[in-house]
């Protein structure tokens, strides 16, 4: 009984680290980059677009197509950084746990 009540414990504290971490990840903006910084989109933890700056060199009417592939580059970038982030925190709050490799959380 007393392994119980310690494992419920341990549940609701990581319910709260949980719950305050996705709070900070949904505060947090991080950037991805694209063309040596030419272009730059700001995603916040949650993985919406917060902004998206292009330098004006980029704005040639025949260099459409390459300004798409680096705002798509740029976008890419900064949400493998969001995932990264994520999963780092994640393993912080769930350090100890015998939880499979690959699984992710929060569910």
């Amino acid at each position: 009984m007393k392994d119980l009540m310690g494992m419920m414990k341990a549940a609701g504290e990581m319910k709260a680290k949980m719950e305050t971490m996705q709070a900070e990840l949904a505060d947090m903006v991080i950037e991805g980059r694209s063309g040596g910084g030419l272009v730059t989109v700001s995603l916040s933890g949650k993985g919406d677009m917060k902004s998206l700056k292009i330098d004006p060199s980029l704005f040639k009417e025949d260099d459409v197509g390459v300004l798409e592939d680096l705002i798509l580059a740029a976008h890419n970038d900064a949400k493998s950084k969001v995932e990264s982030e994520t999963q780092s925190r994640m393993a912080e709050v769930t350090a100890g746990l015998p939880i499979p490799p690959g699984m992710k959380l929060p569910f």
